[in-house]
């Protein structure tokens, strides 16, 4: 069955820095934060968290169904979507706005500082949830803020079930507005640091939001540690998978989530979902980019 992917569509600028920040910026300083990155390399590469997840998704042999905003520059990244087979009919073009750009610099020991412009991702609350009666289930990804809420409403009142990945876009909302995603939720993903501020701005913590009434898990992620499964206030450590080469984070949660997303759409444990997620993060980390790593779905899927 169909999934929809609610995100954002970005063309992702993408330098390194071949250093590390911890020698740059001094704590103590912090007030009066100045500081400049020599950066050698730059690449402009197809991003977003809705077109990393539906590119992996799509791999994998998903239908992923794109619902995000694109602005007047971005008719290659929606003929690219076509090619590849993803359906963009849920995509909203703006003409009076740039697509979304993200702007990253990676250093030695992939820490990741990131400079984002939302473009058009601003109005993507103006494409709503579509009518169809296929869909089995959604993600919420980090998109803008009233299509995150817009979004988590429609899909909550049509009866689809969705995972709720706040990312980068978690600190817009208050306790109260997180704690009703939560609830409206089947699934919540995170990372460590996201998990940790979604507990204190609700005032609740991960173990207590698992036993919510519909929730059925909630993910944490731990980089090459692997996840932790929290169902039913019971947690689960699901170990990582070693790398190749650790080339470029850039995208490893949202292959990590396509994964996630691809296995709860098939009636998978979480456990396998996930397991599944960490397979695809590994593989990612060895190709730069978000879009740009290949595989053959059957050696991956148990």
């Amino acid at each position: 069955m169909p999934a929809l992917i609610c995100g954002s569509l970005a063309f992702d600028t993408i330098t390194t820095f071949p250093g590390r920040f911890a020698q740059q910026i001094l704590p103590e300083q912090v007030h009066i934060l100045n500081v400049s990155f020599l950066v050698p390399t730059l690449r402009r590469e197809w991003g977003g968290c809705a077109g990393n997840i539906a590119y992996t998704h799509k791999l994998l042999g998903g239908e992923p169904v794109i619902l995000a905003a694109l602005g007047n520059d971005g008719d290659d990244y929606l003929q690219r979507l076509r090619e590849l087979g993803i359906d963009t009919s849920s995509v909203l073009v703006e003409p009076g706005h740039y697509t979304a750009q993200a702007i990253i610099i990676t250093d030695q020991d992939n820490n990741q500082i990131t400079a984002f412009h939302p473009g058009a991702m601003s109005d993507s609350h103006r494409a709503p949830v579509p009518a169809r009666a296929d869909l089995g289930i959604a993600i919420i990804a980090p998109d803008g803020r009233e299509a995150m809420l817009t979004h988590a409403a429609q899909l909550h009142d049509a009866g689809v079930p969705f995972i709720f990945d706040p990312g980068q876009q978690l600190p817009m909302f208050d306790g109260k507005e997180l704690h009703a995603f939560v609830e409206r939720a089947s699934w919540v993903a995170l990372n460590d640091y996201e998990a940790r501020m979604l507990a204190e701005r609700i005032g609740c913590g991960v173990p207590e939001l698992s036993r919510l009434p519909g929730v059925h898990g909630i993910v944490v992620t731990l980089g090459p540690e692997g996840c932790d499964l929290w169902e039913d206030g019971r947690s689960t450590r699901i170990p990582g998978v070693a790398a190749l080469e650790v080339l470029d984070p850039t995208g490893c949660g949202d292959a990590f989530r396509a994964g996630l997303l691809y296995g709860l759409e098939r009636g998978w444990t979480l456990a396998r979902s996930a397991a599944l997620g960490n397979r695809l993060g590994a593989l990612k980390i060895a190709h730069r980019g978000g879009q740009n790593h290949r595989f053959e779905a059957a050696a991956l899927i148990d």
